[in-house]
């Protein structure tokens, strides 16, 4: 990339004014990710949006149905409950991992002993798949919670807490937050680091407490990294799938049905338009809460 400057006089001051040429080469590396990207997610996206307004199943003929498919969707109580539980466990599950994340983060950058081998011991859920991390918990939920319950006359624990509809949406929360606290944790510890050990250092020398440190020092410093955790955990939960296959199946019922789950369940069972009209309909209520959320967080960043 090179960059020119030229000088332009108004009256008796000069103003400098820069301006950068890309070289084409920049645009030779950015072609092939672009013809990949419009290859593989954007013509399968326009194509989708396509058969939204049609009856096809997937294959064979269609014919063209207009918004009947919108329209079915919108009143469609299972649809309707999938978006209840979906917004309800991703907001939950931001809120536990964030909480989580930053106390793990406070004390894993504190004077302590082992910090490097506690940090890789907290990472690794991180790296494990999430249909095993879900089949692992759905064993330790109808089993040894169940015994433990039993044992200690827990009523409510003495049943596997996956079988109980207002219960189940807990386990996904949990398993989904051990999953992802892990980086969340490392962008915090990332935030920590940079705040400069000076600021410390004058609070104690004011008498400030450690909890008086974590409140008004730590946690104003680090605002912009709860942002960006806030950002990628919420659209990360939003298309919540695997563990809550793994662990649930969507029931008891459709209870813990997500809107990822409700759409690929459709697809398998012929109600591909149908589904494609749902999902199209996702696609803008995400895109309406990425806009939401970027213009809450403008003008604000975690450096």
């Amino acid at each position: 990339m090179s960059t020119t400057t030229t000088i332009v006089t108004r009256g008796d001051s000069r103003v400098r004014r820069s301006s950068r040429r890309v070289d084409p080469i920049y645009y030779l590396f950015l072609l092939p990710v672009l013809a990949l990207f419009t290859l593989a997610i954007t013509v399968p996206g326009v194509i989708g949006i396509f058969f939204s307004f049609t009856n096809s199943i997937g294959i064979g003929d269609w014919d063209f149905v207009g918004f009947i498919n919108y329209v079915a969707a919108f009143g469609d109580p299972a649809i309707l409950q999938s978006y209840l539980f979906t917004f309800g466990f991703s907001l939950a599950t931001v809120i536990l991992v964030n909480v989580v994340a930053l106390l793990l983060a406070v004390g894993l950058t504190a004077r302590i002993r082992f910090k490097a081998a506690l940090r890789t011991v907290f990472v690794i859920p991180m790296v494990v798949s999430g249909i095993i991390i879900a089949y692992v918990f759905n064993f330790l939920f109808s089993n040894s919670a169940t015994d433990l319950g039993s044992l200690l006359g827990i009523g409510w624990l003495e049943t596997s807490i996956l079988a109980n509809p207002d219960l189940a949406w807990v386990a996904i929360v949990i398993v989904t937050a051990w999953q992802a606290i892990p980086g969340a944790m490392l962008i915090y510890i990332a935030g920590l680091l940079s705040i400069p050990g000076d600021v410390y250092e004058a609070a104690d020398i004011d008498g400030a407490t450690k909890p008086q440190q974590l409140m008004q020092i730590t946690i104003p410093l680090v605002a912009g990294y709860v942002l960006i955790n806030v950002i990628l955990g919420f659209k990360n939960f939003l298309n919540a799938y695997d563990i809550i296959v793994g662990l649930t199946n969507g029931g008891p019922g459709t209870a813990t049905r997500s809107v990822a789950m409700t759409i690929i369940t459709g697809f398998n069972g012929g109600d591909y338009a149908y589904q494609m009209a749902n999902a199209t309909i996702f696609f803008l209520v995400a895109v309406l809460v990425a806009v939401l959320q970027l213009s809450v967080t403008r003008g604000r960043s975690a450096l």
